[in-house]
């Protein structure tokens, strides 16, 4: 096959009217976070190439940089097709100018506010899906959805989202206005969503988004055949512990074996395994390496049975990864008052 050729399919992203590339580009790794930042030129060539591949659905949030990663994309946009790009970004998390303190906020104003800063950063004249990233739990969700129910009615917002939601918030933002997708971390060793979330969002016809489904590098290898940048925010970041990471190699070995089996790396066969959750999910795994990009697009030629999905799945249990899956700090900070699935999956620190 051409590397070239488009190879990513098209799939309806919830029930609203919403479509999307099977597989899209989680943007924040572009502007840092990971490893240093590209400079724009080199950014924009990852964003082009993978809408050349087929990938038009494009992730950001105004907490990226924070606000580069949004000014970024809107520069890559001016040289695509507007409307052939699904363009998602979030609000939520509110960095304090001074400190640099994070918090939650939901309060109608602030939605407002954070939309309009978004859409002039991006250079855009709506989002196409705008997500709440952080569930402000001191703030009625119906008060928060209400507004962006608002920006909906007035064309500057298409669909509406919820990141790290609770299943009790998913349902009473839904009865508001429905919700398009929940966007969760899921990876084969990030399941916590499979027993209350997912199902919930198939009663209701909400798409999954699933966020570093490669499990943040680490079955690409990050942490265990390559290490971890000095600059990277992995450090933080329990799992990636030098203690914790000893204990998790034998995941990342196990996979490692299953591809073979497979005739892809470990990250496609992780990645592969998303895919084949279901055609309402639609997995964002990012990076800033065209032929890492490509390789992601591959993992959509990695045909799994049913029997693979058990067999690939049964190989990392949850509860013996080491190492919550956010990092101790930054959950405390940003989640004191923020509504999580289970918060004891970011602060509850195993091994």
């Amino acid at each position: 096959m051409d590397a070239q050729a488009p190879l990513v399919s098209r799939v309806k992203l919830g029930t609203q009217g919403l479509e999307v590339s099977k597989l899209g580009f989680g943007c924040m790794g572009l502007t840092g976070s990971y490893n240093s930042p590209l400079d724009d030129e080199a950014g924009i060539a990852v964003i082009a190439h993978a809408f050349r591949r087929g990938v038009t659905f494009l992730d950001t949030s105004n907490v990226y940089g924070p606000f580069t990663n949004e000014i970024l994309v809107g520069k890559a946009l001016k040289q695509l097709p507007r409307e052939q790009v699904q363009l998602a970004t979030k609000f939520g998390i509110r960095r304090d100018e001074i400190t640099g303190a994070l918090s939650v906020c939901g309060q109608p104003e602030f939605v407002r506010a954070s939309c309009e800063a978004s859409l002039g950063r991006l250079g855009v004249d709506y989002i196409d899906l705008y997500y709440q990233h952080r569930v402000d739990t001191t703030i009625p969700i119906e008060d928060t959805i209400g507004e962006l129910k608002k920006l909906v009615e007035e064309g500057k917002v298409r669909y509406i989202g919820l990141s790290e939601a609770s299943p009790d918030t998913i349902r009473r933002a839904h009865a508001v206005h429905p919700i398009t997708a929940v966007q969760m971390e899921w990876s084969l060793w990030s399941r916590d969503i499979e027993p209350e979330i997912v199902p919930l969002c198939r009663e209701l016809g909400i798409g999954v988004v699933s966020y570093s489904p490669i499990g943040r590098g680490f079955f690409g290898g990050r942490g265990v055949t390559e290490p971890v940048s000095a600059k990277s925010f992995l450090n933080g970041i329990p799992r990636f512990s030098a203690k914790n990471l000893e204990k998790n190699k034998q995941f990342y070995l196990k996979i490692e074996e299953l591809a073979n089996k497979h005739q892809c790396s470990p990250a496609q066969l992780a990645l592969a395994w998303v895919l084949r959750q279901g055609d309402d999910v639609v997995p964002i795994p990012g990076t800033t390496k065209i032929k890492n990009l490509d390789a992601n697009i591959d993992a959509l030629k990695v045909k799994l049975t049913d029997e693979d999905l058990k067999e690939i799945g049964s190989q990392i249990r949850e509860e013996d990864v080491a190492g919550a899956r956010q990092f101790a700090a930054y959950a405390h900070a940003t989640w004191k008052s923020a509504d999580t699935p289970k918060k004891q999956s970011y602060l509850k620190i195993k091994g």
